[in-house]
């Protein structure tokens, strides 16, 4: 399988797939609409997106005022990880009271345009679409009360302040994309 990745300071990749609330969201749309969008690689089943779920469900209410949204993609094979189907999906979120989009890509190749090694994965984009961040959340995955550098929180606000970012990137925490045979 060919893995491409979206480099810092590229135009992230295009996307149109389907939403667990019956919709087709095109990323495109977002960017109309939205001064920054986090794209966020994870799944259902992973203990660190669920380690991390309530910081980005923290971070979603902080920054939707001020014009961010995160978007959530599935591109585990639900073949060989049930936990991960479409009908999962829906019930993950309920049960977890999502408050952003929860995308299903199926075919992967959302996922290797972007380069998603983890879940979570992350890569935050501006209002023109260029990759601005990619990695992790924070610094602590297993305790939010340890965290002494909020990644993703920090070039949020450096996004809506016109202002460089540091650092670009940084190494994703989390499991493996589950890719197909």
């Amino acid at each position: 399988m060919e893995k491409m990745s979206t480099v810092i300071g590229n135009y992230a990749p295009d996307f149109e797939i389907p939403g667990i609330d019956g919709s087709v969201h095109h990323l495109a749309r977002y960017l109309e609409q939205f001064r920054a969008v986090g794209v966020v690689f994870m799944c259902n089943h992973c203990p660190y997106v669920k380690l991390y779920l309530d910081r980005l469900k923290q971070i979603q209410t902080e920054f939707e005022r001020q014009g961010v949204t995160l978007i959530g993609i599935n591109s585990n094979d639900a073949d060989r990880y049930p936990a991960d189907s479409f009908d999962n999906m829906k019930r993950f979120a309920t049960d977890n009271q999502l408050n952003f989009p929860y995308l299903r890509d199926v075919t992967q190749e959302v996922a290797q345009s972007f380069g998603a090694e983890k879940t979570p994965h992350l890569f935050l984009l501006n209002q023109n679409g260029v990759l601005c961040y990619s990695g992790s959340v924070d610094d602590s995955p297993n305790d939010p009360n340890s965290v002494r550098v909020t990644y993703l929180r920090d070039a949020i606000a450096q996004i809506l302040l016109n202002a460089p970012i540091k650092p670009t990137s940084t190494e994703p925490i989390g499991c493996s994309v589950k890719w197909r045979s």
